[in-house]
């Protein structure tokens, strides 16, 4: 953090209030948004301590700040970037204090080559002025109590000692010549003082010259906005005319495809018929207690998410391997609770969506199969004798039509990749645990 005189931190943190309305609100810190709608002098008198730390802990806030500056002083700044500006001539640029710390402020927050050094400069010059002020105020009250003294001297010595007169005169002239010096002191004080009112006076001329410049800079930049905003809303309608033309173009399309699609069953006079491919294939089908309503969502791989976005493709089949599920969702559970759970908790998965959902259980080894109380829309199969689970879920996957949506859930690797192969998107039973929030 650089260190700065009072006068010229104060002309830093003018001069970064004056360009903070100007930085997009989403560069200014959260501790000054709601002064960026302040007047400059407000916002600098208000929040100037926040200005000034930002400034010094806030790398990119001060960036955002110097390009606003740039434009505002750019004959300070390319004075400060031209060759006579760099490294030790970087205060050889400069004529008088006044500019020296303008031009300390501007390269404070643009930080260009040499600017350390420029700062260096202008805060050792106002620290010198600050002590010459000082010493000179001291040396004049010194002078004047040395004069009342001599005076009060005088008149005693006058008073008491008539016979050393001679001996008073000459200490009194002695006394009008300091007091003769210390008026041309004076005086040359204020001609001093008299020069540094009329610098001044230039300088607040360049000032208002700079600022007349920038307005016109403002106004230059404040119509180039205007007219790219003209040419963006131009372009947002042609996009917008674009985009209706390719919907139209895409509605006619889907149209000409479902006319298609109506005029060929029409002439392969093909008969309406209510049974699923998933129907054909031999199985056990166990009594059932009940029905609850359909629908699901599903996301690839063991994502859930994946699983979801399979269940939402039009007419998919989910199939799931029922006991691979159970048993790892919840391994300490009796047989007929787990099937109990599975069937219930897919069927609110499902709940909604146009999903048919067949789930498989192992019944190889079974002379009968269970009851099952599964929910309305859900298809419960076992696995004839002698036939596991995995071959049932083959043959139902084989009975679809290709290109049919087709979800296998199962770890089992052989049958995943079996399946995949036969043209179904294959789904661990990871993520339907964690989709029914098993």
């Amino acid at each position: 953090m650089q260190t700065l005189p009072p006068r010229l931190r104060t002309r830093v943190v003018a001069l970064a209030a004056q360009a903070l309305g100007r930085v997009p609100h989403v560069h200014v810190p959260a501790a000054l948004r709601k002064s960026a709608s302040f007047a400059p002098a407000k916002r600098a008198r208000l929040v100037g301590a926040h200005v000034s730390a930002a400034l010094d802990s806030d790398d990119d806030f001060r960036a955002h700040l110097a390009t606003h500056v740039r434009v505002s002083h750019s004959g300070v700044v390319r004075r400060l970037e031209s060759a006579d500006c760099i490294g030790a001539d970087v205060a050889t640029a400069t004529e008088d204090a006044e500019a020296l710390a303008e031009a300390a402020a501007v390269a404070y927050v643009v930080r260009p080559a040499g600017w350390l050094a420029l700062v260096a400069r202008a805060s050792a010059a106002e620290f010198a002025q600050q002590v010459d002020v000082g010493a000179l105020e001291a040396s004049l009250e010194r002078r004047t109590a040395e004069l009342a003294a001599a005076k009060a001297e005088t008149r005693t010595l006058r008073d008491k000692l008539r016979e050393r007169v001679d001996d008073a005169k000459s200490e009194n002239a002695t006394l009008r010549r300091t007091l003769g010096s210390t008026r041309q002191q004076l005086r040359a004080s204020q001609q001093e003082a008299a020069s540094a009112a009329a610098e001044l006076v230039q300088a607040h001329q360049a000032a208002e010259a700079s600022r007349r410049v920038s307005a016109a800079e403002v106004r230059r930049l404040r119509a180039r906005i205007d007219q790219l905003e003209s040419q963006t809303t131009s372009i947002r309608r042609t996009v917008r005319a674009e985009r209706e033309a390719e919907t139209t173009r895409l509605r006619l399309l889907l149209d000409t495809i479902m006319e298609g699609a109506a005029g060929l069953r029409r002439e392969l006079a093909l008969p309406p018929s209510d049974l699923l491919p998933a129907e054909t294939v031999r199985a056990i089908i166990p009594d059932v207690d009940g029905g609850l309503a359909s629908a699901g969502r599903t996301v690839p791989g063991d994502d859930p998410v994946l699983l979801r976005r399979l269940l939402d493709l039009p007419r998919v089949h989910l199939v799931v391997d029922g006991y691979n599920v159970s048993k790892s969702a919840w391994p300490s559970a009796a047989l007929e609770d787990q099937r109990n759970r599975l069937v219930t908790r897919v069927a609110a998965l499902v709940a909604g969506k146009a999903v048919e959902v067949t789930v498989v259980y192992d019944g190889a080894d079974l002379d009968r199969p269970p009851k099952v109380g599964a929910p309305r829309g859900i298809r419960v199969l076992f696995s004839p004798p002698g036939v596991i689970a995995d071959d049932t879920i083959r043959q139902l996957v084989s009975a679809e039509p290709v290109g049919r949506p087709l979800v296998v859930v199962s770890t089992d690797r052989e049958l995943s990749e079996s399946v995949t192969k036969m043209g179904a998107r294959s789904v661990t039973s990871q993520a339907m645990i964690e989709a029914i929030g098993g």
